[in-house]
């Protein structure tokens, strides 16, 4: 072999021989129904998956009319964790942030469950504000900008609340856009000003108190299926009609305007509006609809009643009344956001972890 041949030939190994001995990354995401994991190493300038985990714990199960976690949840939470720290150290993760949001901070008791978490599962679990929790969606999330937008609201429906998050980035070049949004601390959010080092502007920003399960919980004395669904849709509109453009005309002239919306909902109802007898996640991220197809998805839901929704192999008989009140929740953001054009992101709070941390420790640019 000739020398200009080795030359070559080590071109082309060098970058598989050093992503192969980059270190990997975990991101845990504990909320008010499942507990949720991805192992990840940095790949180029995104990252590939190594490990997952995933299991629904209803952790917020109950907290609407006590006010605290229960010892069954505390119990299923704790084993679920159990698991994560043995793929942690299964998979000799480096780097990791492992966040609990509305149940934990929600509940009265959830701080002492966070410590007890910690104590038996040796995970360094830790409750995170809404305007982190808000930014981490955002981060995870950019994948689906588009090149030319210059207003986008990033909706996030959790099962203990949902986070909504608008921002200007008129003032940043299109090429450095999703950088600049990585690049976006918290104290931004809370600030709700002009970054000068990225040029990302926040307009507004609010987090609900109320997601799918703690909705649902707010009206589980009501018994006929569609008087539930106009209750709830209320109750959520009535905490964002302050939010967004003063007038729904303003948002003709917003420039290059997009929504990305992320959550079990919006990634449910693109799954059925496709018509797929299985979720598929490669058919559903970066899916797109516009507000009246969504409206008409659920309004299929609605006439279809509980049992129509049980058996639909997108959302089945545990979650058919879980959906109806994340539907409620996205029609009256879409009510109060009419858009021609929502993204569906199959991605959120662990993906914006993951890029977090990568570009904190110099993986990522």
């Amino acid at each position: 072999m000739s020398t200009k041949q080795k030359s070559n030939q080590k071109a082309v190994e060098a970058p598989v021989i050093i992503a192969e001995k980059l270190p990997l990354f975990a991101a845990l995401d504990l909320g008010t129904n499942s507990c949720r994991m991805l192992i990840a190493r940095p790949r180029k300038s995104d990252f590939e998956v190594i490990d997952a985990f995933s299991k629904t714990v209803y952790l917020g199960k109950g907290m609407d009319s006590s006010g605290r976690l229960s010892n069954s949840a505390m119990k299923r939470t704790i084993s679920a964790l159990h698991v994560c720290k043995k793929k942690l150290n299964q998979n000799n993760v480096k780097y990791s942030r492992l966040v609990a949001t509305a149940a934990c901070r929600q509940a009265l008791n959830g701080r002492d469950f966070v410590k007890r978490a910690r104590k038996e599962s040796k995970l360094k679990l830790e409750i995170i504000k809404p305007s982190e929790e808000a930014r981490l969606a955002v981060i995870g999330s950019v994948g689906h900008l588009k090149p030319l937008t210059e207003q986008v609201l990033v909706v996030d429906i959790g099962g203990g609340s949902t986070e909504l998050v608008w921002l200007d980035l008129t003032n940043v070049k299109p090429d450095n856009r999703k950088n600049s949004i990585m690049l976006m601390q918290s104290n931004q959010l809370r600030k709700k000003e002009l970054d000068n080092l990225t040029g990302v502007k926040v307009v507004d920003w609010i987090s609900v108190p109320f997601g799918v399960t703690t909705l649902k919980e707010q009206y589980s004395d009501v018994e006929e299926d569609k008087a539930a669904y106009a209750m709830m849709s209320w109750c959520f509109e009535e905490y964002i009609t302050h939010f967004g453009p003063t007038h729904k005309n303003d948002l003709k002239i917003l420039p290059n305007f997009q929504i990305i919306g992320t959550s079990g909902t919006i990634t449910t109802i693109a799954a059925t509006k496709l018509g797929l007898l299985r979720y598929d996640r490669q058919k559903v991220d970066g899916y797109e609809m516009s507000s009246a197809q969504v409206g008409m998805e659920i309004d299929r839901y609605l006439s279809g009643g509980p049992e129509w929704r049980a058996q639909n192999p997108c959302i089945g008989d545990s979650r058919k009344d879980f959906i109806m009140s994340g539907a409620a929740i996205l029609r009256s953001i879409l009510r109060v956001w009419p858009t021609d054009t929502l993204t569906v992101a199959d991605r959120g709070l662990r993906e914006g972890i993951l890029y977090s941390q990568m570009v904190k420790e110099g993986y990522l640019s």
